[in-house]
C-alpha cells in the first residue's frame, strides 16, 4: 500500500486563505446587504420620533377643535408609550377675575375632555385631563407645555370668518410661533374619513356620560 504525501507551499497556503476570506466576505455581504439611503433615513426618523413623543399635549378651546387629532395622538401615545394630556383652555375676559366660574365655557370644557377620555379608553391608554382658565389661549398653552416639559403639542384647527388673515385661528398661529417643542396641526378635510368614525363614536359616548352627570 503506497502513501501519498502532500507538500503545501507557503505561497499556496496564503493564496488559499485569501480565497477563503474573499468567499466568506462575499457570502456575508449577500446575507447582510448594506442599508439603502432610504432605510438609513427611516431609522433616523424612528429614533427622532421615540424622543419626540415623550410627552404629548392635545389642545382644546372654543377656537381649537381637536377631537379628530385626539384619535391620532392616542394611537401615537399607545405605540410610543408616551404620556398624554388633554387640556381645554377657557379664555376669561379682563372684566372678570381669572379664576371666575364660567358655567357655559366650563361645561364645554367638560364635554370636550369627556370625548378625549372616551377616545383614550377606546385606544387602551391612560389620559390626564386639565381645564385651564387664562386670559389668552396661546399663552396658557405655552405655559402648560413648559410646565409639563412637553415634547409635542397636537391641535386641530377652527376655520372661522372672524379670524381675518389667520385661517387656522390666531391662537394656533401664536402657539406655533412661540412653542419650544414640535407642534402638529391637523386640518380636518371636508370629506375626510380616516379618523371620523372613531371620533363620532367617542363623541356619542362622551355626551351620554356628561348628560348623565
Amino acid at each position: 500500500m503506497s502513501t501519498v504525501t502532500l507538500h503545501l507551499h507557503p505561497i499556496g497556503a496564503v493564496v488559499a486563505f485569501a480565497v477563503l476570506i474573499a468567499i466568506s466576505g462575499t457570502l456575508w455581504w449577500m446575507l447582510h446587504p448594506p442599508s439603502s439611503r432610504a432605510e438609513k433615513v427611516a431609522k433616523v426618523a424612528e429614533r427622532v420620533l421615540s424622543h419626540l413623543v415623550g410627552s404629548i399635549i392635545v389642545v382644546f378651546s372654543a377656537e381649537i377643535r381637536s377631537e379628530h387629532m385626539m384619535v391620532l395622538a392616542a394611537r401615537l401615545a399607545r405605540r410610543e408609550r408616551a404620556e398624554l394630556l388633554a387640556a381645554y383652555v377657557v379664555e376669561v375676559p379682563f372684566t372678570l377675575p381669572v379664576n371666575a366660574t364660567m358655567e357655559v365655557e366650563d361645561r364645554a370644557a367638560l364635554d370636550a375632555l369627556a370625548t378625549a377620555q372616551a377616545i383614550a379608553i377606546k385606544n387602551g391608554i391612560s389620559l390626564r385631563t386639565e381645564t385651564i382658565h387664562g386670559r389668552q389661549t396661546s399663552q396658557a398653552v405655552l405655559d402648560l407645555a413648559k410646565r409639563v416639559k412637553a415634547n409635542l403639542i397636537v391641535m386641530g384647527s377652527y376655520r372661522e370668518g372672524k379670524y381675518s388673515g389667520a385661517p387656522l385661528g390666531r391662537a394656533i398661529e401664536q402657539i406655533t410661533a412661540g412653542a419650544k417643542c414640535d407642534v402638529l396641526i391637523g386640518v380636518e378635510g371636508q370629506h375626510g374619513s380616516l379618523l371620523q368614525s372613531e371620533t363620532i363614536d367617542a363623541v356619542g359616548v362622551a355626551r351620554k356620560e356628561v348628560s348623565a352627570e
